[in-house]
């Protein structure tokens, strides 16, 4: 049975990851083609043919706006128009100021922040003119938190993807272009199951009220909700998803 993508083409960036592949499941399922893009080729590639025909692989690094800028034009070439871009790419970085090297800063915002507004700078154009899009950040409790463990780089490129979802909403609400973004905390990904040690994930499990890390399938089901042809008239907010750590 086709979902409410009914073949329109959907970009998800960071697809090769644990929460990437989690959300192009669900595209697959709600009926989109979805290209998957990472800068993994073989390990997207190898995913994109386990899901079926409907997804394809891309590998690009999302921080460099000219290798954005010419796989956009191929996957749009290749597949057709994108209605949907769901900005995933990101890495962790867990030092604070004082260990934060200038090269990690630039990375972590390459990747964190630019990546996502590189892409959206070129989808914007074609979904305000076709008055039809969705845009879904990934963005993290660390913005909200000041990072319980995540670094200072990481914690600020989170929080200025929050004022970028917010602008950008602002600016294509008109057009019947939404711009939301899910903040997700500690999914069972390899960030928490590789990057914390035992002592770190017992402590965060105590301070997590539902006593249990997120699923990455519970992050996808976030993402569907905003791409869902009901939920137009939401744009410009942040879901929380972190089991009752933080509340506002």
């Amino acid at each position: 049975m086709i979902g409410f993508g009914d073949g329109q083409v959907a970009l998800l960036t960071g697809a090769a990851g644990t929460m990437g592949l989690a959300c192009a499941r669900m595209l697959v399922d709600e009926g989109y083609v979805v290209a998957m893009a990472d800068i993994d080729a073989a390990r997207v590639d190898a995913l994109a043919a386990s899901l079926g025909g409907n997804a394809r692989g891309f590998a690009f690094d999302v921080s460099d706006p000219i290798a954005a800028e010419a796989a956009f034009a191929g996957i749009e070439t290749k597949l057709g128009p994108v209605a949907v871009l769901v900005n995933n790419a990101g890495i962790l970085s867990n030092n604070k100021a004082a260990e934060t090297s200038h090269a990690e800063w630039r990375r972590v915002m390459s990747i964190n922040l630019d990546g996502a507004f590189w892409l959206s700078r070129l989808a914007l154009p074609g979904m305000k003119a076709r008055r039809c899009g969705r845009i879904v950040n990934t963005c993290s409790l660390a913005m909200k938190s000041g990072g319980l463990t995540a670094g200072t780089a990481y914690t600020t490129s989170k929080g200025a993807l929050q004022a970028l979802t917010f602008s950008l909403a602002r600016e294509s609400a008109a057009h019947g272009v939404t711009v939301n973004g899910v903040a997700p905390a500690y999914v069972r990904t390899p960030m928490v199951t590789e990057q914390l040690d035992e002592a770190q994930r017992q402590a965060l499990l105590r301070q997590i009220p539902v006593g249990r890390f997120c699923e990455p399938e519970e992050f996808a089901h976030c993402v569907r909700f905003f791409l869902s042809p009901l939920s137009g008239f939401v744009t410009g907010e942040i879901l929380d998803l972190n089991g009752g750590l933080h509340f506002d």
